[in-house]
């Protein structure tokens, strides 16, 4: 499904992805409903239609915290001071499944990760 608009294709048109290219940044070609297909598309431009409701809370929140960011960039004060930063791309399509870790097995990961690099 398309999260933004596209060249021929309007947003939340659902298509199917035909190919996926990429290492460290990943693009795919997609056949949408309405005939027309597009290559070289960032998983930005994307979302599963069954996260579609996730992706909409997700930006809102994110455009919330960017104008309280700005709001407080204009009174003077740090956007740390005024908003908890998120952890990882919320538009990305393995956001829900990275909030189901519980905090105990992150902190437990990320304890080995320091301990193994000392």
């Amino acid at each position: 499904m398309a999260t933004e608009d596209l060249p021929g294709v309007p947003a939340q048109t659902t298509g199917k992805v035909k190919m996926v290219n990429g290492f460290t940044w990943r693009r795919y070609w997609v056949f949408f409903e309405n005939g027309i297909q597009l290559g070289s598309l960032d998983s930005e431009e994307l979302v599963r239609p069954e996260d579609w409701d996730h992706f909409l809370t997700a930006r809102a929140e994110r455009e919330a915290a960017a104008a309280a960011a700005a709001a407080a960039a204009a009174a003077g004060a740090t956007a740390e001071d005024t908003t908890a930063t998120a952890a990882g791309d919320d538009d990305s399509p393995n956001a829900r499944l990275r909030a189901m870790v519980p905090d105990y097995l992150l902190e437990r990961s990320a304890s080995a990760r320091a301990r193994l690099s000392a």
